[in-house]
């Protein structure tokens, strides 16, 4: 549903093989499929060194984390601003529910050198038709809650609520084709940091839902800007991964959930 979200082994959106160590001592799981397939739940011990390029989304995207609990878990307030060399704990002390964010983050508060960089908070629209506007590339089906297909073709790998497999859907596709947003929200996240993802994208739709695109040749957007359902975010690829796909992720609070649930049928 973010640099949310450089240099990970991942654990967002996109079936466990093998672990390996961060430099800050933390266990990450590396995904069968897709490099980068996080545990059912959020990684509660170990820590993180931010490093250049992380934000906070993809610092929580990476661990299964909201990325409301892990501010709170580390208290890191408004606008969310984090430097390089900063330690992120996922144990200890203090609260581990989301909190109650009023203002979202800004996009873009990236680690870059020792100094923190913030942009101005940005107004996301919720997931809804209404919020999400005219597709700029397609006029699509959209479901009741305003989601849309982010591309065509066929299905090749489907959800699976198993931690240690798929926590999305894998599109087949041409090298080069549309990549869309599903629904309207910020970009929190444009990059290749996020180790098994390739080039991806990632859209802050509300407090609750992101949505994120991996695997793609060519991105189009940049992290801050504003999309709305159908815009055209990227180019369909084969980065991080054997074939040309689109690995497509939708995350409720942190937590992967199936993309069909949400889709229109098609």
């Amino acid at each position: 549903m973010p640099r949310l979200l450089g240099g990970l082994c991942l654990s967002l959106s996109l079936g466990l093989l093998g672990g390996c160590a961060s430099s800050s001592g933390t266990s990450e799981t590396i995904g069968s499929q897709h490099g980068a397939g996080s545990s059912r739940q959020p990684v509660t011990h170990g820590q993180y060194r931010v490093r250049r390029g992380d934000t906070l989304y993809s610092i929580a995207f990476r661990y299964g984390w909201d990325w409301k609990a892990l501010a709170v878990r580390n208290n890191i307030p408004a606008p969310y601003t984090i430097r390089v060399g900063q330690v992120i704990r996922f144990g200890g002390s203090g609260p581990a529910v989301p909190m109650a964010a009023t203002t979202p983050p800004p996009a873009a508060v990236q680690a870059r050198g020792g100094n923190p960089v913030a942009t101005r908070p940005q107004t996301v629209a919720p997931v809804s038709a209404a919020a999400a506007g005219n597709a700029g590339e397609a006029q699509a089906a959209r479901s009741a809650a305003g989601w849309t297909w982010p591309a065509n073709g066929q299905l090749i790998s489907l959800f699976s609520s198993n931690s240690s497999l798929n926590k999305g859907v894998d599109i087949d596709g041409e090298l080069g084709q549309p990549v869309l947003a599903a629904s309207g929200g910020s970009v929190v996240y444009a990059g290749s940091g996020l180790r098994g993802y390739g080039e991806l994208v990632i859209i802050k739709h509300n407090d609750t839902y992101v949505s994120a695109y991996g695997h793609n040749r060519k991105l189009l957007v940049r992290e801050g800007q504003q999309v709305k359902a159908g815009d055209k975010i990227a180019e369909m690829g084969a980065t991080g991964t054997d074939r040309v796909k689109l690995h497509f992720e939708i995350r409720r609070q942190g937590k992967p959930v199936d993309p069909l649930q949400y889709l229109p049928s098609r």
